[in-house]
């Protein structure tokens, strides 16, 4: 979707009959069948079902590939090629295709990969949720996502590579894999960097951060916000937009390292402070005095006012457009079998 987004044309190939799982991933449903877990991500795509396994869809697929710049695909090690889509001699045939493989684990191919699964065993469970509670997942699939976007990025780079050379690249070049455990593994960033550099096992910190004190949520009289002080001169002002002098006076707070050691202390002050007022004076004043701050919203209130679709979502992230709504399962299956790419006008 991100691709499409931003001007690819995209053609969705699922199975006849049942298509992508995440069309049944519901309720809710729209008014028109569709799961919104499938329509958050399926926008700027078109559908045709085919089976595989039979001839003529096969055909009609090799004819796809034939005319794409990218192919991207999920199956298990060897599904594909046991269908006759071996990656490796398609690559060999199509020396300008890039061919992206989208898996789950690299240490064991055959694994299924489930977002849930990977966070669990990649560490993002054990770093999430109360100081004293459970391990606790992501409330969005988010290895699924930042998977996505790293499929993205590395197809654009080879995209642009491709366009660089005066010579068809090696087939090497052109066969993408991404695992969602590596993704999650390199989204650990400071957290894991943490522990390397420390040998000590990482832990939650609830709504706290690990490095900086404070960058926190803190509950007002009626309601929450967070401060994200991350510079020393930000906590001084933090402190005396709050009414906090004496804090921001004391030396052993001068420092992050400071705060850091004296974390219950510095916080304690700031949260039995922010109790006696609501979160929009205090949001009001920090934003005044340049800390960085913001009151705490529900979705619903994160998505007034930006364009958000019950049909298409979320508006791009990346520069592009909403082009077409996420297409029922096998709705361009007449103008795709006989038109192919060129039913895109391209």
């Amino acid at each position: 979707m991100t691709l499409g987004d931003m001007g690819a044309h995209v053609i969705k190939v699922e199975r006849p009959g049942h298509g992508d799982e995440t069309r049944h991933w519901g309720p809710p449903f729209d008014e028109r069948g569709e799961a919104a877990y499938f329509l958050s991500v399926n926008r700027n795509k078109r559908s045709i079902a085919l089976d595989l396994a039979r001839e003529a869809d096969a055909a009609v697929v090799h004819g796809l590939i034939a005319g794409a710049d990218v192919v991207v695909e999920n199956y298990l090690p060897g599904a594909l090629a046991r269908r006759g889509f071996d990656p490796d001699a398609i690559l060999a045939a199509h020396p300008s295709l890039i061919w992206c493989t989208i898996g789950g684990f690299a240490d064991d191919p055959s694994r299924p990969g489930y977002d849930l699964v990977v966070q669990a065993e990649e560490g993002w469970m054990s770093v999430t949720g109360d100081v004293d509670g459970a391990p606790m997942k992501h409330a969005m699939a988010l290895v699924d996502v930042m998977a996505g976007k790293d499929a993205a990025i590395a197809i654009c780079a080879a995209l642009a590579a491709r366009a660089r050379s005066t010579q068809p690249l090696p087939a090497g070049e052109r066969r993408l894999v991404i695992h969602l455990d590596r993704s999650a593994r390199a989204a650990l960033v400071n957290v894991a960097q943490n522990a390397l550099v420390t040998g000590r096992p990482a832990r939650r910190w609830g709504n706290a951060h690990a490095n900086l004190v404070p960058y926190q949520a803190f509950e007002a009289a009626d309601g929450w916000f967070v401060i994200a002080a991350g510079s020393d001169a930000q906590f001084v002002a933090c402190a005396r937009a709050l009414g906090l002098g004496a804090l921001a006076a004391d030396a052993r707070f001068a420092s992050n390292a400071g705060r850091l050691a004296h974390r219950a202390e510095v916080t304690g002050a700031i949260a039995a402070r922010v109790r006696t007022g609501t979160a929009t004076q205090w949001v009001d004043r920090l934003t005044t005095a340049h800390v960085p701050c913001g009151l705490v919203r529900s979705v619903e209130q994160a998505l007034e006012g930006t364009g958000a679709s019950a049909l298409t979502g979320v508006p791009p992230a990346v520069p592009g457009a909403v082009r077409l709504p996420p297409a029922r399962l096998d709705e361009h299956a007449a103008e795709l079998r006989a038109s192919g790419w060129a039913a895109f006008g391209a």
